[in-house]
C-alpha cells in the first residue's frame, strides 16, 4: 500500500473514531439532561387488604418494576403487635429500591412504640422512607358526619374551621412530624383544612364518578395556597366486586394527575377478591404502560395547569358535591351554596382541570395575582 493510500485510510479510520466518540459524548450527556429534568413523581399501590408479609413482598414483586412507591396501608393486628412483621415487610419494600410510606393508627393501639419505629426508619431507609400516613379522610369524615369525624358542634363556620384545624394539628400532625419526614393522608372534602393543620401531602381521592376536575381543583389550590404537595390515590369506583375502574380507566385517570402536576399516584387495593387484592392484571398493565410513557414520551399525557381561579368565602367548610350538600357536616346548605354549586359546574364545564377553587384568605390575594381569570362567589355567574 502506497504512502498516500495509508494517509487516507488513517484520516478515515481517525475521523470515524471520533465521530463515534462524538456520538457517545452526546447521547450520555442527553441522558444526563434528560434524567435531571425528569420531573419527580411518585407512582405505585396501596397495599391494604392483608397482615401477611408474604402478601406484601408478592404484590412488591409484582410492581417494582414500574412503580417507585409503596405505601403500607394494612391496619392488620399482625403489625400492630409484631413489630418484626413490619420491619421484615418494610426491608423488603426498600430492598426493591422503591419509596415508603406507612400508615399508622391511634399508638395505643400497638405493642410497641411507633414513634420509635419512626426514627429509626427514617435512619434506616433513608430517602426512600417518605413519612407515615395517619388519620384517614378526616375531611370527608367531618362533612358526612361518620365514626371518626373530630368536631361534633359549632355555632359558626369560622369556629368550627379552627377548631377542625387545630385538633387535627395537635392530636395528630405535630406530633408525628417529630419522629417522620413527613406526614400524609387521603380525603374527598376539605383539604384548604387539612392542609391548614400542617398536612405535608393529601392525596386527593378519585372516588365513583366523582368530577375529577372539581376534586383537583380544590386539593391543588389549596397545595399551592400552602406550599405543600399534592397528590391522588384512585379508590373504588363501586361498592361492590370489582370496586375498581377499569385500566382504561385507572391509566387515563393517572395520566390526568400527571398532567395536573400531582406529584403522587397512588392506587388502592382494599379488600381481597384476588391475589393482589382488587388489583387484576388489567390494573398492572395501566400501572406499566403509565410507567414507560412517563419515562419515553411525557409529553403525550399532556399538560393541564391552572390558569383559571374560582373563590370560595373564608372558612365555607361546604361538600361542594351537590347544591344542598352539608357545610361542616354540622350546617345545612345556605344560600350560597347552589350558586356556588353551580359556578364549579359551569367552570369545570368550561375550562376542565384548568380551575383552582381558592377560600377567601389573606394569603390567597398574592396567588390570584398569577391567574388569567378570577371569578368569586359574589359575583354574578361566570
Amino acid at each position: 500500500m502506497s504512502d498516500l493510500n495509508r494517509r487516507v485510510v488513517l484520516y478515515i479510520t481517525s475521523a470515524a473514531i471520533i465521530v463515534i466518540i462524538f456520538s457517545l459524548f452526546l447521547g450520555l450527556n442527553w441522558t444526563e439532561v434528560n434524567q435531571a429534568s425528569e420531573r419527580e413523581f411518585y407512582v405505585g399501590v396501596e397495599y391494604a387488604y392483608g397482615g401477611q408479609v408474604e402478601e406484601v413482598k408478592a404484590l412488591v414483586d409484582k410492581v417494582r418494576n414500574y412503580t417507585n412507591l409503596f405505601i403500607m396501608g394494612s391496619v392488620d393486628d399482625n403489625f400492630k403487635t409484631n413489630r418484626s412483621a413490619l420491619d421484615e415487610a418494610c426491608d423488603y419494600i426498600a430492598g426493591a429500591k422503591l419509596h415508603l410510606i406507612v400508615l399508622f393508627t391511634d399508638s395505643n393501639q400497638y405493642n410497641y412504640s411507633i414513634f420509635d419505629w419512626m426514627t429509626k426508619a427514617e435512619q434506616k431507609y433513608g430517602n426512600l422512607f417518605l413519612g407515615v400516613y395517619r388519620y384517614d379522610e378526616p375531611g370527608g369524615n367531618q362533612i358526612d358526619t361518620g365514626p371518626t369525624s373530630l368536631i361534633k358542634s359549632g355555632t359558626t363556620y369560622t369556629e368550627v374551621a379552627e377548631n377542625y384545624t387545630n385538633t387535627i394539628k395537635t392530636i395528630f400532625v405535630d406530633n408525628y412530624l417529630k419522629a417522620a419526614p413527613r406526614i400524609f393522608t387521603a380525603d374527598y372534602g376539605l383539604y384548604w383544612f387539612d392542609y391548614k393543620a400542617n398536612y405535608s401531602t393529601v392525596f386527593v381521592e378519585y372516588v365513583g364518578n366523582e368530577s375529577r376536575a372539581r376534586h383537583i381543583a380544590l386539593g391543588r389550590a389549596a397545595a399551592e395556597t400552602f406550599a405543600k404537595d399534592w397528590g391522588v390515590i384512585v379508590t373504588w369506583k363501586y361498592e361492590q366486586p370489582p370496586y375498581i375502574e377499569s385500566g382504561e380507566e385507572l391509566y387515563s385517570d393517572l395520566a390526568l394527575a400527571y398532567a395536573c402536576g400531582a406529584k403522587y399516584a397512588v392506587v388502592f387495593s382494599y379488600p381481597q377478591i384476588g391475589e393482589y387484592g382488587i388489583l387484576t392484571e388489567e390494573h398492572f398493565e395501566a400501572l406499566e404502560k403509565f410507567c414507560h410513557t412517563r419515562h419515553n414520551n411525557p409529553d403525550s399525557l399532556g399538560s393541564s395547569p391552572a390558569n383559571i381561579a374560582y373563590v370560595v368565602p373564608a372558612d365555607y367548610g361546604f361538600g361542594f358535591r351537590r347544591p344542598n350538600d352539608t357545610i361542616w357536616g354540622l350546617f345545612p346548605a345556605d344560600e350560597l351554596a347552589e350558586k356556588i354549586y353551580t359556578d364549579i359546574e359551569t367552570l369545570t364545564n368550561r375550562y376542565g382541570a384548568q380551575l383552582n377553587i381558592f377560600y377567601n384568605e389573606p394569603q390567597t390575594e398574592a396567588i390570584l395575582k398569577n391567574y388569567t381569570e378570577v371569578f368569586y362567589w359574589n359575583q354574578t355567574r361566570p
